[in-house]
């Protein structure tokens, strides 16, 4: 197995908490990988993404204007609410019920969250932390956490125990189990779709740059007019790529956006 590649900003935490992070996972019992740098890229990558965003935001709470809105912030504001009805405001509103303002904060965080994580691949030397199966599937366990607590607040633990039991009384004992395990499935199902549509897409990228370096070098010596012309597809290709990947990243922080807004609608609906 080929050790993986460390980002810069990876070593530097590992320079400065590594230690730390080594004591605290012998406490636990958990051996790192790699006892040299026992923070790994993802969770670097995941702190490096939430740092960048809030000096972000603290940035762009000082420029936000009613009268005069600057570009950043009329960008941001389509991430809440756009006349597609694709924002993460336009989405609970939709599917999450009446209280969706109160879900506002929680879902928008972990929205832009994985809006910007998965967007992390663009850059030089780094990776997208959700392309790590670790954090989608924290992400998932947050988002499953969270919606049925909502889910036991407004309807309390009996009511919401009931969701789970069908409308017909006596098929209760039925329906009951494949609706736990419906529920319980939806963390599967969160971080799979996420982790595996990044993934690719960063693989697809690595995948094509090499099928064209490999000809650029064989005909490097022999033909350098067919090396200098397949170089060029070799310098512009991996752009349209980074594209797709922009592409997919968006894509994926909406269906990370509207999942759970449906979950949330489901458990706290007092229609069942």
């Amino acid at each position: 197995m080929m050790p993986e590649h460390v980002n810069p900003f990876t070593l530097l935490l590992n320079k400065w908490f590594g230690a730390y992070a080594l004591a605290l996972l012998h406490f636990l019992h958990i051996t790192p990988d790699n006892p040299a740098t026992p923070i790994p890229n993802d969770v670097g990558i995941s702190l490096a993404v939430v740092l960048v965003s809030m000096v972000f935001f603290l940035w762009l709470r000082t420029r936000i204007s009613v009268d005069r809105p600057g570009a950043t912030q009329q960008f941001m504001e389509i991430l809440l609410t756009n006349p597609m009805k694709l924002g993460i405001c336009d989405l609970l509103e939709e599917n999450a019920g009446h209280d969706w303002r109160c879900y506002v904060p929680f879902i928008g965080s972990i929205s832009i969250f994985i809006l910007f994580a998965n967007s992390a691949g663009v850059f030089p030397k780094l990776d997208s932390p959700t392309a790590h199966k670790t954090v989608p599937l924290a992400c998932a366990i947050l988002v499953f956490i969270y919606y049925n607590v909502q889910g036991l607040r407004a309807l309390g633990p009996l009511g919401y125990a009931k969701t789970f039991s069908g409308p017909v009384w006596w098929l209760a004992w039925l329906i009951f189990p494949v609706e736990i395990f419906s529920n319980v499935a939806r963390l599967l199902s969160l971080t799979v779709r996420l982790w595996a549509n990044i993934l690719a897409s960063e693989l697809i990228y690595f995948v094509f740059l090499i099928l064209f370096l490999a000809p650029v070098t064989h005909f490097q010596q022999s033909v350098p007019a067919v090396a200098y012309v397949l170089g060029l597809f070799t310098a512009t290709i991996p752009v349209l790529f980074q594209g797709l990947h922009l592409f997919v990243a968006v894509v994926q922080a909406f269906v990370f956006t509207i999942l759970p807004a449906i979950y949330l609608g489901l458990a706290t609906s007092h229609e069942h």
